[in-house]
Formats: C-alpha cells, structure tokens, sequence
C-alpha cells in the first residue's frame, strides 16, 4: 500500500499538466498570442508593400526625364535599337541596351538604370521591349492623371475608347509621324473639329486622311491599316481625333 500511493499521487500530478493543456484558462492564451503574431506580420506588410511604391513613382520620374532628353535622338536611338534586334521580336539585351543609353548621354545614374531596365524586362529573361519603353517615352496612349489646375489641352472621351493590338508596326507608324504632329497637332485640332459638323468627336477615314495630308502627313496603306488596327477596333469606320492626338500631347 506504501507502494502504491506514491504511484497513485503520481499520475494526479502527471495529468494536472494534461488536463491543464487541454482546459481552457491556457488554451486562449495561445491563441492570443498566435492572433498577436499574425497582427504583426500582417502589419508588416504594408511596410513591405511601401517598399515597392516608390520605385513606381520613380519610373515617371525617370520617363519624364528622359522624354525630355530624347527628343532630338531618340529615332536614332530607335534605329540602333531596331538594328541590334536581329531575331525582329522587339527587344535586345539589357547590356547591348545599357551600350546606347550610355553612347546617347541621357544622363540617368545607375539606379535610375537599374529602374529602367527592371521594368522594361517585360518576360523577364534579360531583354530590353525597346517598343514597350518608347511607347512609354515619346508616345502617351496610356491615359494620364491630370491634376485638378492642370489645363485640359485635349478633351476625353465620353467614351473610354477601347484599343486595338499595339504591335511593333503600329508603334513604328506612330513613331515615324510623332514628329510632325507635335509641330502642327494645335492647328490640326481645329481642321479636324471643321471636319467634324455633328460634333462627335469622331471622322470617317477618308476625312481623317484627308486632314492629315493637308499637313504634309502622308501615310502609306500600311501605315493607315495600322492605325485603323489600333483606334478602329470595331470595324466601325471612325476614328476619334481626340484619342489620336492625345498620342502624342498630353
């Protein structure tokens, strides 16, 4: 009987500990101390997440910087871009791309490059978009943000228009004509609006063609079905002369 009371006062003991894992005094402090760690860490992210905004930021930055600096060299840019670009897919080596920045002098820091060339690495596999890069640079077919005193030069659609495929014709195209039409888009305005009696905001093709010539802007067949491609998707015969020129004015 000596024997077996200690026995018996053991397993009490033992299975305090038991009973006391299982009960529920301790078990929610571990969940409250599982919900603070999880608290934590989803508090952390956001940090993480204001790590990555800026560098976003910084890309205006960098673009509107360079679209400054580019105007005068950048077909030539495009050319050496179109000339290294063996394989004709519209993108060469970050290297051989880091080659003609520097030759250029747009003066960007190797951060400002490290930037660039993140983002423009659209597949991730050491390669330049060149088209994807100019697109951004030289032409604006993504919307802007206008802020509140910013003066509307050109007016939006009611409409939001509903683009066709940028392919690298098309980029070309509008390349090729960016000049001419940053000379005259201001008088080519109000011939596109004379054209335009019922105020829609929209011409046939003859007539945008028409306007287009009367400015020394010529576009071959080709050319014209790339436009068409992009700013006609519907098939529909019109194009808006808004959305073409915001292309090229913002």
């Amino acid at each position: 009987m000596s024997s077996s009371t200690p026995s018996a006062t053991r397993p009490a003991t033992s299975t305090r500990p038991s009973t006391c894992a299982s009960s529920q005094p301790r078990h929610p402090k571990k969940l409250s101390s599982l919900v603070g760690k999880k608290n934590t860490s989803a508090s952390s992210r956001p940090q993480t997440t204001a790590t990555y905004s800026p560098p976003v930021l910084k890309w205006e930055v960098i673009e509107n910087k360079i679209r400054k600096n580019i105007q005068r060299s950048w077909r030539d840019i495009l050319k050496l871009c179109q000339e290294k670009d063996v394989s004709k897919l519209g993108e060469i080596p970050v290297s051989e791309f880091l080659g003609i920045v520097e030759k250029f002098r747009l003066d960007l820091s190797k951060e400002e490059m490290t930037q660039i060339t993140t983002k423009y690495d659209i597949k991730e596999n050491g390669k330049i978009a060149y088209y994807d890069f100019f697109q951004s640079c030289i032409l604006l077919l993504k919307p802007q943000k206008n802020s509140v005193l910013q003066r509307v030069v050109i007016p939006k659609p009611q409409k939001p228009m509903s683009p066709g495929p940028q392919t690298t014709s098309f980029y070309s195209t509008m390349l090729r004509i960016q000049p001419q039409i940053l000379h005259c888009w201001r008088p080519m305005k109000r011939t596109f609006k004379s054209y335009d009696e019922s105020r829609t905001g929209l011409l046939n093709v003859a007539d945008f063609r028409q306007v287009l010539r009367e400015y020394k802007i010529n576009l071959s067949e080709e050319e014209l079905f790339n436009i068409l491609e992009y700013y006609d998707k519907t098939l529909s015969s019109k194009i808006s002369y808004n959305d073409f020129l915001r292309a090229f004015v913002q």
